[in-house]
């Protein structure tokens, strides 16, 4: 067995694997909070043999983490995250860092649409994708010749100036990037891939994110109620295509939660929608396309321009209302959509566009 270092404590990853979490799914035990803070402390300093680490990591996927260790590693990794809060307070856009494969990216069109209205978004991805290696926000970003590449400051300065911020993961998360070859060697998603959509690198008091499942919403609620690091006032997630912050066509459900609900107290709900009611009229074979990142681009400026009015425009519309409609700057998803649609008839999400690249 792994000697304890007086540096990390008396759990090194292969004694939890003993003792702890590596038995099964059916009888393995959940980690405390104490052992899960050092589990990844010590994966971050790149403790582990190569083989524990990946043990470990797979243990973690069958067994299924707990809020508590989930919250736990979201607290390990925000100690190592640059904060650059902007003067705005936006909603934070938490997409899947895997990224998409087969439909269009339309959170910076959405995000642009939101900032035009008033809502201030922010948005971060890496540039390698373990460990599916598919496009994300920062390829789309690239493509419409936007500088992605950033300090955090400057991603702070960015919001504040054209209302839509990128925030780029090897610069505001560098531990966490560092583990990209682990990460990639392992072939399947593990708990980071969770935790790293959840770094809120602007402070932002609102998040915005997807999920499969509805407990799996629910699980990431609990997270971030079990985080110290975060202090939320609301949280919105949807059920999102190939599991990105995109709503999906059609019958969907949304979670909503707010820090401060009845009598003061957190309070979960959850609603279905229909996105036809909406404006959405269309299937999510509708939304596909060939070329994730330079397809997406074009997709966005066509639409941000006002040359598209067909199913993509009414799916960036209802995509920009759920953002606004995250923040409270609207009562209802429907004032959300009126807002989306106003600023793209004026002119004024295109404007955020153009403030993008000139930033």
């Amino acid at each position: 067995m792994a000697q304890a270092t007086q540096e990390f404590g008396d759990w090194p990853l292969k004694r939890l694997m003993t003792e702890v979490c590596g038995s099964g799914h059916k009888s393995a035990d959940d980690l405390t909070r104490a052992q899960a803070t050092e589990a990844f402390e010590r994966i971050l300093a790149g403790e582990p043999d190569p083989t524990t680490l990946g043990a470990f990591w797979l243990a973690n996927r069958w067994k299924r983490n707990t809020p508590e260790e989930l919250g736990a590693y979201v607290d390990v990794m925000c100690d190592r995250v640059e904060y650059a809060e902007p003067d705005a307070d936006p909603v934070d856009c938490g997409a899947n860092y895997d990224g998409k494969g087969r439909s269009a990216i339309l959170g910076v069109a959405a995000g642009c649409v939101a900032a035009a209205a008033g809502t201030p978004v922010v948005v971060h991805s890496g540039d390698r994708v373990p460990t599916q290696k598919q496009d994300a926000y920062k390829h789309v970003l690239d493509a419409l010749g936007v500088h992605t590449e950033l300090a955090p400051s400057d991603s702070a300065d960015m919001v504040d100036e054209t209302g839509f911020g990128f925030y780029y993961q090897p610069a505001f998360n560098p531990a966490v990037g560092d583990l990209f070859d682990r990460r990639d060697m392992m072939g399947v998603r593990t708990f980071v891939n969770t935790v790293e959509t959840l770094a809120n690198p602007a402070g932002a008091s609102v998040h915005l994110g997807s999920f499969y499942h509805l407990p799996f919403a629910k699980k990431v609620i609990d997270t971030f109620e079990q985080s110290t690091a975060h202090d939320l006032d609301r949280v919105l997630m949807f059920q999102g295509m190939e599991g990105y912050d995109d709503v999906r066509p059609g019958y969907t459900k949304v979670a909503e939660w707010d820090a401060d609900g009845d009598g003061g107290d957190p309070v979960f709900d959850d609603f279905e929608i229909e996105t036809g009611a909406y404006g959405m009229d269309l299937e999510s074979e509708d939304l596909a396309v060939d070329d994730v990142a330079a397809d997406s681009a074009a997709i966005t400026e066509a639409v941000l321009a006002g040359e598209r009015e067909d199913g993509f425009a009414d799916a960036v519309a209802v995509n920009a209302a759920l953002r606004i409609y995250a923040r409270a700057d609207v009562d209802s998803i429907e004032a959300g959509l009126t807002a989306a649609r106003a600023a793209l008839d004026d002119g004024s999400a295109f404007d955020v566009l153009e403030a993008l690249r000139a930033f």
